[in-house]
Order: structure tokens, then C-alpha cells, then sequence
């Protein structure tokens, strides 16, 4: 019956969401990727753009393939960039470029926020992988304390979707000030970067709160299971 309870409602909740949220970044960005930026610059140039004027010169600008594949690595310093965002001159090029810097400058400062979630992730990880199925065998066991070492392990993941979100609004906050600090797109442009922007921010949004939802779920099947012991 685990997988027919009622309280699975809360996961089919939490994956709508999360599907509204992609819907949507996916439909700004295909938007504001058809609308070049009136600078005539790249994504990459944005970036590397960035990058020198914040004082960053020890991060690279990189292409990777695949599409919202774009992402900031701390451990080999560079701003990965996707195939629609590297070398292309959209207005949204322009907003995930300069986001991903964002996350340059956030690591280039000691950004509280970005530290902690680097401290969370490996407990995250083990997480992910291991509260599932701890909490299964702890209810098919009927061992309670199994089913809450699940519970516990399940409730890194929630953190680290937590602590996640100032950081991704705090990237993309970045990226709009010095984006119009920079003159380097219009105003109706920055409207755009800013819908795209906001957008993917409400992806994060939607995975924290399906994750939460999870995690209320998991509680309430534990404490149903600890009542029937």
C-alpha cells in the first residue's frame, strides 16, 4: 500500500509544480532567445565581459554541450556555457551568461550562503540516494528506527533545495545590476533578462517546494507506521 496511500497526493503536487516552473523557463527563454541583443555581444563575450569588470581574471568561459546546461564550477573555475547561450547574442544569452558570473562573483567573495550549501551537498548527495530506500525497509521491517534514519537522511535534500534558493536569487540579482550598471542592453532588454531570469529562479522555487512536500509526506507515512507498531 505505500505507493497507494493517500498521502501521495503531496508528490503528484510537487511534480506538477515542478513541471509549470520548467514549462515556463523553457518558454521565456525560447522567447527572448529569438530577440538579439542591440550590444551585437555573445553570451561567452558577455561572460568574459563580466567576469573583468567584477576583477574575476582566474575564471574561464568554457562551452558545454546540451541546452540550460549552463552552470559555474568552483573546483575548475569556469562559466560553463550551453549551446544556446555561448555563442549566441539574445537577449537571453545574455541572462544566463551573466547569471552563471554571478555565481563567479558569489565564489570569488565568500558568499556565506554559497559556502553553506557547498557544505550541505555531500549530506545531500547521501541523502538523495539513501532515505528512500532506508525508510522502506524501515517500515518493512517495522523498525522505527530504521524509518527515521530514512526520514532524517531524506531531510539533507530539503536543506540543501533550501539553502539553494538565495543563492540562485541572489546570482541573478547580480547579473541584472551589472547588466544595466554595464549599458550593455536596453531597458525593454533588461525586461526581458529579467523575466528569463526570474523564470529559471522559479524553477528552484518549485524544487524546494516539492521537496518540502516530499518530506511532509515521508514524516506522516513514518508516523503512521509508528502507530501501527
Amino acid at each position: 500500500m505505500f505507493y497507494y496511500d493517500p498521502t501521495y497526493i503531496m508528490v503528484l503536487m510537487g511534480a506538477v509544480i515542478v513541471l509549470i516552473a520548467q514549462a515556463g523557463v523553457k518558454s521565456a527563454f525560447a522567447r527572448y532567445s529569438r530577440i538579439n541583443s542591440s550590444a551585437g555581444i555573445t553570451g561567452a563575450e558577455a561572460a568574459r565581459r563580466a567576469l573583468q569588470d567584477n576583477g574575476i581574471y582566474d575564471v574561464s568561459v568554457r562551452h558545454v554541450p546540451g541546452e540550460l546546461t549552463d552552470h559555474f564550477d568552483p573546483t575548475s573555475r569556469t562559466v560553463n556555457l550551453s549551446d544556446p547561450v555561448y555563442g549566441s547574442t539574445s537577449v537571453a544569452a545574455i541572462a544566463v551568461a551573466t547569471h552563471e558570473c554571478g555565481h563567479a562573483m558569489q565564489h570569488n567573495e565568500g558568499y556565506y550562503p554559497l559556502r553553506l550549501r557547498s557544505a550541505v551537498l555531500p549530506a545531500a548527495n547521501l541523502g538523495s540516494r539513501a532515505g528512500i530506500p532506508l525508510l522502506i525497509a524501515g517500515m518493512f521491517l517495522s523498525f522505527q528506527p530504521l524509518v527515521l534514519a530514512g526520514v532524517i537522511f531524506f531531510t539533507f535534500g530539503v536543506v540543501f533545495q533550501l539553502v539553494t534558493l538565495p543563492v540562485e536569487f541572489n546570482a541573478s540579482d547580480r547579473a541584472l545590476q551589472y547588466i544595466e550598471s554595464s549599458g550593455m542592453v536596453s531597458e525593454s532588454e533588461l525586461d526581458g533578462q529579467t523575466k528569463v531570469l526570474r523564470a529559471a529562479a522559479f524553477t528552484y522555487v518549485a524544487s524546494a517546494a516539492a521537496a518540502v512536500l516530499s518530506l511532509l509526506r515521508l514524516i506522516l507515512l513514518s508516523r503512521g507506521s509508528r502507530r501501527d507498531d
